[in-house]
């Protein structure tokens, strides 16, 4: 089983940063792709940013320039930089990794819980 744990969201005032970050412990071989999405009141969860094994990086239209997803591939971690945020980027936060445990296995995808981000106006 592995399990991804969420920390640094909060509450922050339009025009600041924060910084989120994600943890993959338990039974991992080896971790390869690892993103961050979003789900806003009402709406479906959507793609942020993602990170390749290698480091090559992928982000949504509307990050692009104020978001930077980084990741430690020795301490399977994930973090989301982000800066300049508008009240439109508010919503809970997940991360997501594809995980193989042995390696024989076949990849699962793996959620943290979320955590929430809310900007003020």
């Amino acid at each position: 089983q592995v399990q991804l744990v969420e920390s640094g969201g909060g509450l922050v005032q339009a025009g600041g940063s924060l910084s989120l970050s994600c943890a993959a412990s338990g039974r991992i071989f080896s971790v390869n792709a690892m993103s961050w999405y979003r789900q806003a009141p009402g709406k479906q969860r959507e793609l942020v940013a993602s990170v390749s094994r290698d480091g090559g990086t992928n982000y949504v239209d509307f990050v692009k320039g104020r978001f930077t997803i980084s990741r430690d591939n020795a301490k399977n971690t994930v973090s989301l930089q982000m800066n300049n945020l508008k009240p439109e980027d508010a919503g809970t936060y997940y991360c997501n990794a594809a995980v193989r445990s042995s390696p024989v296995s076949v990849l699962y995808v793996y959620w943290g819980q979320g955590i929430q981000v809310t900007v003020s106006s």
